[in-house]
């Protein structure tokens, strides 16, 4: 059980949490793809991309990033909204789906969610399941505007954390035609209930007094604290706060999943100046609403359209995909990739299953 604790704990660190301004200084120097823009991707030589933005209907204003295959004829193409991890940002592993997908005859949008990145809203670095549920929404509604988009052929196209939305999203709005989601994350279950449902009720009661004093501590001071999104106990069942901490060098005995979040979020290989993960913390409320928010609750609504669930054979997070799973009506596949851990989907081009992605989208969005 401590064992299990310790690695629930250093994932944690992993996910969201900030480090020192030496160290993101020394990895923007390292990170010299596309320099300029910060995309920790090439983008595809048969892809155009354009910089776009929309409106969800709170009014904020989305800021994505628009991706369409070259030479393509004058009919209506097929379209995904492409979203990436929790925290993260288009510039990293939604945009290289985007990239990649276009590539293969798909007009693509990679955006940042509301609050985070390039996207509006105040304050910032604040998650709202439900605002980022419509913020897929709000992407399809600017595809299917789009003329050499065909609106009757959108599907959603979701990475980790943002996954659980994308497939609330899917069951109250029937426009989303097909949903294909990697290293899924029910974010809800995970915030509200910990890794592996292991929360007791004393904990979650613990966390959400914390939560609450919290507000009085944000209120006073009239700004927001950032903290872990998911907050890790002692051994004598103490909640840990966590505000940063992730050290500049990865200790030698991390555990893998540790390990793997630092080796995308912390190096070249994936940092990103405005990515959460990369840099910062969510706030530390920002739980509150996860509680209260019960992700792909009607997931059954979604069938007839079907849904694939890709996942890591090694992956810390296979649990959610394979209960989700359970819990969907068919039409729906999982789809297990050997041999590959949770990270190893954002970015590993052998590893992501691109043809099965491709061969899924162009059957049912057809």
């Amino acid at each position: 059980m401590k064992n299990r604790v310790k690695i629930f704990i250093m994932t944690l660190f992993a996910l969201g949490i900030s480090f020192s301004q030496a160290q993101q200084s020394k990895t923007k120097k390292l990170n010299t793809m596309e320099q300029a823009d910060q995309y920790t991707f090439r983008l595809h030589e048969n892809v155009l991309r354009k910089k776009v933005s929309f409106k969800n209907r709170y009014g904020i204003t989305l800021v994505g990033d628009l991706y369409t295959p070259k030479n393509t004829d004058s009919k209506a193409l097929p379209a995904l909204v492409v979203s990436g991890p929790f925290g993260a940002v288009k510039e990293q592993s939604s945009g290289l789906y985007a990239n990649e997908l276009a590539s293969r005859g798909f007009i693509t949008l990679a955006f940042d969610n509301s609050f985070t990145g390039e996207s509006g809203g105040e304050v910032r670095n604040v998650a709202s399941p439900d605002i980022f549920t419509e913020d897929f929404s709000a992407g399809v509604d600017y595809l299917g505007l789009l003329p050499n988009v065909d609106r009757e052929k959108i599907g959603v196209m979701a990475i980790c954390g943002l996954s659980g939305m994308a497939l609330t999203a899917a069951t109250s709005d029937s426009r989303i035609k097909a949903v294909a989601t990697a290293s899924m994350y029910d974010m809800s279950r995970s915030i509200s209930k910990g890794y592996a449902d292991s929360y007791t009720d004393e904990q979650r009661h613990k966390i959400i007094d914390y939560l609450s004093e919290q507000r009085w501590t944000d209120a006073k001071n009239g700004k927001y604290d950032v903290a872990l999104h998911e907050i890790p106990f002692d051994d004598k069942g103490n909640l840990i706060i966590i505000k940063s901490g992730l050290p500049d060098q990865l200790p030698p005995d991390s555990n893998p999943v540790l390990a793997a979040f630092y080796d995308y979020y912390k190096t070249p290989r994936g940092f990103h100046p405005r990515s959460v993960n990369s840099t910062t913390a969510w706030t530390a409320t920002t739980p509150v609403a996860f509680f209260n928010f019960p992700m792909a609750a009607n997931i059954k609504m979604i069938s007839p359209r079907p849904i694939l669930l890709i996942a890591g054979e090694k992956a810390h997070s296979r649990y959610y995909s394979e209960d989700v799973y359970t819990s969907a009506s068919e039409p729906k596949e999982l789809y297990i990739v050997p041999n590959a851990n949770h990270v190893d989907l954002y970015d590993k081009m052998d590893k992501i299953p691109f043809d099965k992605i491709e061969a899924f989208f162009k059957m049912n969005l057809k």
